[in-house]
């Protein structure tokens, strides 16, 4: 009898296998900048309870001694970066596209997210498990989530989303608008009236954008 038992626990797995491997995962999507837009769930916004620290960042989640914004840095150097020992990044070419501007000395650049912390935390991510929020501020899957940019427009961006801010470039705004609502779209994050309404004024300017993003895991 048990062995006919385990007979049936093994036929019962046998059959649910195929079932999970045919669950499909998250796929790609690419879809014009106001479609995109309209994809984005509207919610209120709250930072009730935000704390910058709730956002682990700056990791090494590879162990290669080289941080996020390092790994950063590496990435988007137009030429190839000087990397001294346990990676220190200290000399590139870095193009800032918030405002057009071309630097050779990684200390006047700041590794931007995309989506501000706070503005995640407002549009959902206070709902999320610190995992989930180290995985966030990290981001290195998607190239659009981080960006290096000058210190000076990072700072006068702050917190704040495209209805109160965008980037100083003209030429920039368009680019700009499809990787917010990239990133949005990436991590399921919410936008509030105000910041739909701008994003849709922008896509309405933009017609050739094109929002690609895979929903992250």
């Amino acid at each position: 009898m048990i062995t006919n038992a385990l007979r049936g626990l093994a036929a019962a797995a046998l059959a649910i296998l195929p079932m999970l491997a045919a669950t499909p995962a998250q796929a790609a999507e690419t879809l014009p900048l106001a479609e995109a837009v309209q994809r984005l769930p509207l919610a209120a916004e709250s930072r009730e309870g935000y704390q910058r620290t709730s956002f682990k960042h700056w990791v090494d989640e590879d162990r290669d001694s080289c941080n996020t914004r390092m790994e950063v840095l590496i990435a988007e150097s137009r030429v190839p970066a000087t990397v001294e020992p346990r990676c220190k990044v200290t000399a590139g070419q870095w193009y800032s596209y918030y405002d057009g501007v071309t630097l050779e000395a990684p200390g006047g650049l700041d590794i931007d997210h995309m989506v501000p912390l706070a503005e995640a935390w407002d549009s959902g991510a206070s709902q999320w498990s610190a995992a989930r929020r180290e995985a966030y501020a990290n981001d290195l899957t998607a190239e659009r989530s981080l960006v290096a940019v000058t210190a000076k427009t990072n700072r006068s961006k702050a917190d704040q989303d495209p209805a109160t801010w965008l980037p100083p470039l003209a030429d920039a705004r368009c680019t700009y608008a499809t990787d917010w609502v990239s990133t949005k779209l990436r991590w399921n994050l919410t936008v509030d009236q105000a910041e739909a309404d701008a994003l849709a004024m922008l896509a309405e300017g933009c017609g050739q954008e094109v929002v690609e993003f895979e929903p992250a895991s």
